[in-house]
């Protein structure tokens, strides 16, 4: 972390000629399990990762919003005045968006002073490590700081959120910023999605002599563009035709009567959705029981559904899965909103190197772009850097 600091405080200096007031960090996140449960009200189980969005602030004395960063040439500027939704656009819209929604949430941006940031990151973007997230955590600590606003990490998870949702134009749930904000050291945050309760749970990789390799497949995706929206719609209608809020109100015995009410494909989607809520619980249930090498094959059908029955999975992510389960891994699947991005495979620590190696030579035979591979390690959450 300490060469990504020092470079954001030069590159923030010389973006704008003046010191920072500070530095803040925060994570990307790997979900261990519970894909598109997080806007059915239902549970996820993600971590925050060892590789994080470092966001410079400075404050202005009059009421300009600038944001540079290490991936784009243009500085962005806008008047706290003009801050909606339809005037961002492009990579800016994640950090002046999270402005918009503190605004949203109580803050009073006609009170507040302008502020100078610039960010930079480590987090792979378009991998399904959320990227967005990490950068819409260290904005909305970073401006809930040097604006002195007091919220607390639930509420700026929902700005994130609603940031993603309204001004970049993603219908994402509030997982990504919840386990960006709230991560713990070597452990999972459990999140109803319904209620908000958060419990931290421990994961035990590092006991049990495990790894979590993320095999990013180099096919980018992007939640604002039609796919994720129409599993989304899908879900919906499910839980209308059913009678219910939420998708989150449906059990395993409901199944059955779903599958006689709905065409094949909603039916799918929903019997998805169903099955990953009770298989998160069943993951929690079976690190506390029994440890972490005892959850391979609940990832293994997680990946399985997200395949067949959601149909978000690419022929790269499904090779990187079969790969790393013939060669050694205690369980895989992939991770984040599908349509590309990265799997995750559970494995021994001593067999990282042959997965690496088995999955390079897969994806050479299929005549696949070469993935890039990396250990993970669950890691603190957003945090003011020193």
């Amino acid at each position: 972390m300490n060469d990504i600091r020092d470079d954001v405080r030069a590159a923030f200096h010389d973006a704008y000629g003046q010191e920072a007031s500070g530095v803040w960090s925060a994570p990307g996140r790997v979900n261990l399990i519970g894909e598109h449960t997080d806007y059915n009200e239902g549970f996820v189980l993600p971590f925050a990762i060892n590789r994080r969005t470092v966001a410079a602030v400075g404050l202005r004395d009059d009421s300009t919003l600038r944001v540079a960063s290490s991936f784009a040439d243009e500085i962005a500027e806008i008047s706290l005045a003009e801050l909606t939704p339809d005037a961002l656009a492009g990579w800016s819209a994640y950090p002046l968006g999270v402005a918009w929604a503190l605004g949203e949430h109580g803050a009073d941006l006609a009170a507040v002073p302008g502020v100078d940031i610039f960010i930079d990151s480590d987090v792979p973007v378009g991998a399904g490590l959320s990227s967005s997230a990490a950068i819409e955590s260290a904005v909305a600590l970073a401006l809930n700081d040097v604006w002195r606003l007091g919220l607390d990490r639930t509420t700026l998870a929902k700005v994130g959120q609603l940031a993603e949702n309204k001004a970049v134009g993603a219908p994402t749930g509030i997982m990504d910023q919840s386990a960006s904000l709230l991560g713990k050291a070597d452990s999972a945050v459990f999140l109803d999605c319904r209620t908000l309760d958060a419990t931290v749970v421990p994961l035990g990789f590092d006991e049990a002599g495990l790894a979590l390799v993320i095999i990013d497949t180099g096919v980018a995706h992007s939640h604002s563009t039609g796919g994720y929206g129409e599993r989304r719609a899908a879900c919906e209608r499910g839980a209308t035709a059913m009678g219910v809020p939420s998708l989150r109100d449906l059990s395993i015995d409901d199944l059955p009567r779903a599958q006689q009410l709905l065409d094949d494909v909603t039916f799918r989607r929903v019997r998805h959705v169903v099955t990953e809520n009770q298989r998160v619980l069943d993951t929690v249930r079976t690190l506390r029981e029994q440890g972490p090498t005892a959850i391979g094959e609940l990832l293994d059908a997680s990946h399985a559904s997200m395949r067949d029955d959601f149909e978000i999975s690419v022929p790269e992510l499904d090779l990187a899965v079969e790969t790393a389960q013939a060669n050694g891994a205690i369980g895989a699947r992939m991770t984040g909103g599908g349509f590309g991005g990265a799997a995750i495979a559970l494995v021994p620590i001593e067999g990282v190197s042959r997965i690496q190696v088995a999955i390079d030579g897969a994806f050479a035979e299929h005549s696949f772009g070469q993935p890039e591979m990396f250990v993970v390690t669950a890691s603190y959450g957003a945090t003011r850097e020193p």
